[in-house]
């Protein structure tokens, strides 16, 4: 089954951990997402673009904004067209959002768009030992999606409400397949004959790996451990032709040389191999050993996007839903691609495998012979090779002009702002606006992500900030003539707005989606686009130089992706109990922004608001 308008792209933050709770999966008894009053949304706009405009620009575009919203013009017909939408669709926005964010997007899924999920190093440091953990996380991956298919998934909550779980069935034989305008998805899961086979790839060769014996039952870890093995034996050498780099390409680029590609009938089946599997998993090399510190940031890179065409970045397909990392060195973790695949549906399955790779192997291997694991051949012509020879610079260049930089920060975690009655999210959203104002001085435009899964088919809504609250702070706050207890009085305030914001996002009320639709209703109608999305003051308020993510995950986790805009910055955190880990990434070819000075800052910033809130004079 192929879903043509399933496009993903960007970044996905969480708000809240999801708390399963073990009832029967369903699909259909959570509400329809609504559509917000028109009048909410725009003054929620002009308060968002409040400080970040200068009076006369505000003025202009508040005399724009209400042209549009008066009683019967433009705006008001745009949103009945869109409450007509609601009716009829079962959710109002999300293929639109999807279509409009990822699949006609044409920037790299390296870097720009995929994200990537690193997980602390396993005890060990050799082959060996890497075959033995993949072939556990093989079988946890398994058990997850029989439990899935089951019916055996526990439904999730937020806040007390359950959430859509539609997305779950969609994670596994997906891939996103480049289009000259736009991409597409295709799902193979619920084919008459689903897909039995994983993909896995070493020193940039690709191997189909069947996953299921002949009664249709799982293979087992040692099973699975053997055929590892086989593959290893088959790959000692690395393939002069990486044919994954391909597909890091700009997506017109890379749409091209599919189609050329896919004029030979052995590439055709080798792609489609790859294409169909269940998920990849990528068996990488290690990587030159540094100081702990720098390693936690190469570490994440890897995963990331693979460290360049003389690491592992041969053994990625950036299209496939769900790839695997597994290095020789202990390193792990997923990369997942966003057409399909959101945030907390990912950390629920990450947490299945860290849990399930703590049991013994289960079963006892079967005394049957296995079928030798099946090695991908292309055919590789003088075109497909200047192809892949563009592509390798491209992406070595893209490589090199991001920086990395993760980091644990171990004063505090959650707890504390928990124990001042603050949201921990609100909190460290707040210290990431200070932090770049202390390095930029100015705020900037920014977006957290919240979840729109209470509602059937939702996927993500936008949390702008930073709100007036936040700027009155972040003005006091290293003003010295300012007493502790107004700055203290200010932060929480700060704190406040933005739990308010995210509170009215989880209800389906957030401004940034509703915009969007009313943009493309607009040009669904044949229309003109409304002047309030070619004014400057919309172009400015979504040149997101802040792209923040929360990682929903109990375990010690690092998020990782590149920054929207040339001139941003990439934020991902995932705060415990009493230590949160960031991951703050910029490109090296902007003069203004820097990774690592914006990391420093921001520890000093926290230091600094736990000095606010616990005095040690």
């Amino acid at each position: 089954m192929i879903f043509k308008n399933i496009h993903p792209r960007t970044c996905r933050a969480w708000l809240s951990l999801v708390s399963p709770r073990h009832e029967p999966c369903f699909y259909s008894t959570v509400p329809l997402q609504p559509v917000p009053p028109l009048t909410q949304t725009l003054q929620g706009y002009l308060r968002a673009l409040e400080p970040l405009l200068p009076p006369e620009e505000l003025n202009h575009t508040r005399r724009m904004v209400q042209e549009f919203g008066r009683p019967g013009g433009l705006g008001q017909q745009l949103q009945e067209g869109l409450e007509r939408r609601a009716r009829h669709t079962k959710n109002w926005i999300t293929d639109w959002w999807v279509q409009w964010a990822y699949l006609e997007s044409r920037q790299p899924l390296a870097v720009h768009s995929n994200p990537a999920i690193s997980l602390p190093r396993r005890d060990y440091n050799d082959w060996r030992s890497q075959l033995l953990f993949a072939s556990k996380l093989i079988a946890a991956v398994l058990d997850f999606k029989a439990k899935m298919h089951n019916g055996q998934l526990p439904v999730e909550y937020m806040r007390g409400k359950p959430l859509c779980m539609e997305l779950y069935p969609l994670l596994f034989s997906s891939c996103r397949i480049p289009g000259p305008k736009h991409d597409y998805v295709a799902h193979y899961g619920n084919s008459r004959r689903s897909p039995t086979h994983i993909t896995v790839v070493r020193n940039y060769q690709f191997f189909q790996l069947e996953v299921y014996n002949s009664d249709g039952s799982r293979m087992t870890e040692s099973q699975i451990h053997s055929q590892l093995h086989r593959i290893r034996s088959q790959s000692w050498k690395t393939d002069k032709e990486p044919m994954g780099i391909l597909t890091s390409e700009h997506r017109h680029t890379w749409g091209e040389a599919y189609n050329r590609l896919l004029r030979d009938k052995l590439n055709q089946e080798s792609v489609r191999m790859i294409e169909t599997g269940l998920f990849s998993l990528c068996l990488d090399s290690p990587v030159m050993r540094i100081s702990d510190e720098k390693y936690a940031s190469r570490k994440a890179a890897q995963v990331l996007h693979g460290g360049g065409t003389y690491s592992n970045s041969g053994n990625r397909w950036f299209d496939k839903t769900l790839q695997f990392v597994v290095g020789e060195d202990g390193s792990w973790g997923l990369l997942y691609e966003q057409a399909t695949a959101e945030g907390p549906p990912i950390a629920n399955l990450l947490h299945h495998i860290v849990e399930y790779c703590e049991k013994p192997d289960p079963k006892r291997a079967p005394l049957v012979p296995l079928p030798m694991p099946k090695k991908l051949y292309f055919h590789i012509d003088r075109d497909i090779k200047r192809d892949i020879e563009q592509a390798k610079q491209n992406l070595d260049i893209l490589i090199n002009d991001l920086d990395v930089h993760v980091f644990n920060f171990k004063k505090f975690g959650k707890e504390l702002p928990k124990e001042h009655n603050m949201s921990p999210n609100s909190f460290i959203q707040v210290a990431v606006q200070l932090s770049y104002y202390r390095v930029h001085n100015e705020v900037c435009p920014a977006c957290d992500i919240a979840s729109q899964r209470m509602f059937r088919g939702g996927r993500t809504e936008y949390i702008r900030s930073p709100t007036n609250q936040a700027l009155k702070f972040i003005l006091a706050f290293d003003d010295r003539t300012v007493l502790r207890e107004a700055k203290l009085e200010l932060l929480r305030e700060a704190v406040d707005a933005y739990s308010e914001l995210t509170a009215q996002a989880l209800r389906g009320h957030g401004i940034d989606r509703h915009l969007l639709g009313l943009k493309l209703q607009a040009i669904e109608e044949g229309r003109s686009i409304p002047k309030i999305f070619m004014d400057t003051a919309y172009g400015l308020a979504t040149h997101w130089k802040l792209r923040t993510g929360q990682v929903p995950t109990n375990t010690d986790s690092v998020m990782c992706f590149g920054p929207l805009v040339p001139d941003g910055y990439a934020v991902c955190y995932n705060p415990q109990a009493d230590h949160v880990h960031f991951a703050v990434t910029a490109f090296n070819c902007c003069e203004d922004t820097n990774a690592e000075t914006m990391a420093r800052t921001l520890k000093e910033t926290l230091c600094d608001l736990q000095e606010l809130l616990q005095p040690t004079v």
